[in-house]
C-alpha cells in the first residue's frame, strides 16, 4: 500500500509542489485508489500532474469531514471530470464515501460558512454516493471507519463552528477516518481528528480487532489545544509507541515538538509518498 501527500501545509525540502492550509492524501493498494480529501483548492490536481499521479482512475473519493480545507477542491475535481468528459477521454467516477452529515452547513462566527459548498443532491449527479456513519470495507484491508465514538475524557467538547440548525457548537460528528490492516498492523489515516486522534486510534483498533499501529498519518488538530488534550495525547501515545507517526496540517509546532518527545516522529510535505507492507 502506498500513500502519497498531494496537499498539506507544507512542502518537501526541495520538492517544488503547491501548498495550503488543507490535506488531500491519495492511496493505493492492489485492489483499490483512493483520494482522500481534496484540499481547499485546485492544487492537489495541479500537484498530483507534476507528481505523474493518475487521478482519471479513482474507485473512491472519501471525505473525512465537511471543512473548507477538505472539500472545497471537490467543485475542480468536477470541472476536471466534466472537461474529460467533453473531451471523450477516459475516466472513471468514483463513489464518494462520507458520513451522511457531512453535507450539513456550518458557519463560523466572523467567517461564515466554512462547510462543504456542494449539496448532497448536487454531488449526486456526479458520484455515486455512499454515505454511511457504520466501518465501510473499500477493499479487504481499508475501512472507512464512519462515525468515531468520543470515549477518552480528555478529548471530550472538541467543537468547532455551529451547524445549521443546531443550538450548540458543532462537535463535527462528521469527522472520519480510514484504516489499513496490513500484516504487521494498522495504518491510520486522519483528515483533521475532530473526533480525537487517541479516540479514532481506540476504534480503529477495535473496528480491525488488531492493536498493533505501525503509522498514523494525517492531522492531530492539536492547535493550541488545552492542557488536558495535550497531555492525555501524549500519555496515550507514549504507551502506544506506534512505529512511527506522520503528523501534518493541523497540528501546530509546539505539539510537533511534544509528540517528537515520545514518539517516532516523521516529516511530512507535499510529495511525500510512503509504502507499507501489505
Amino acid at each position: 500500500m502506498k500513500i502519497t501527500v498531494l496537499v498539506d501545509n507544507n512542502t518537501l525540502i526541495d520538492r517544488y509542489f503547491l501548498a495550503e492550509p488543507g490535506l488531500s492524501l491519495l492511496i493505493e493498494d492492489d485492489e483499490t485508489t483512493v483520494l482522500f480529501d481534496t484540499g481547499y483548492s485546485d492544487i492537489f490536481l495541479k500537484n498530483a500532474f507534476k507528481m505523474g499521479q493518475d487521478l482519471t482512475n479513482l474507485d473512491y473519493l472519501v471525505l473525512s469531514h465537511n471543512h473548507l480545507d477538505h472539500t472545497w477542491g471537490l467543485d475542480p475535481l468536477i470541472r476536471y471530470f466534466t472537461e474529460m468528459k467533453i473531451e471523450q477521454r477516459p475516466f472513471k467516477r468514483p463513489a464518494l464515501v462520507a458520513h451522511p452529515e457531512v453535507f450539513v452547513s456550518v458557519n463560523v462566527e466572523g467567517i461564515g460558512e466554512v462547510g462543504c459548498l456542494l449539496s448532497q443532491e448536487k454531488l449526486a449527479k456526479h458520484f455515486p454516493l455512499q454515505l454511511s456513519a457504520q466501518p465501510k470495507a473499500l477493499s479487504s484491508k481499508l475501512t472507512f471507519l464512519g462515525e468515531i465514538p468520543r470515549r477518552n475524557n480528555f478529548e471530550t467538547n472538541l467543537t468547532f463552528g455551529r451547524k445549521e440548525g443546531a443550538d450548540e457548537d458543532d462537535q463535527v460528528i462528521d469527522d472520519s477516518a480510514l484504516v489499513y490492516h496490513s500484516s504487521k498492523g494498522l495504518i491510520i489515516i486522519t483528515g483533521c481528528s475532530h473526533a480525537g486522534i487517541c479516540n479514532i486510534i481506540e476504534y480503529a483498533k477495535e473496528v480491525c480487532g488488531d492493536n498493533r499501529v505501525v503509522d498514523i498519518i494525517g492531522g492531530f488538530h492539536l492547535l493550541n489545544p488545552p492542557a488536558q488534550q495535550l497531555e492525555g495525547t501524549l500519555s496515550y501515545l507514549e504507551a502506544l509507541q506506534p512505529e512511527s507517526v506522520h503528523a501534518c496540517h493541523c497540528t501546530d509546532l509546539s505539539a510537533k515538538i511534544a509528540l517528537s518527545r515520545v514518539i517516532r516522529l516523521k516529516e511530512v510535505g507535499v510529495g511525500l509518498s510512503i509504502k507499507y507492507d501489505s
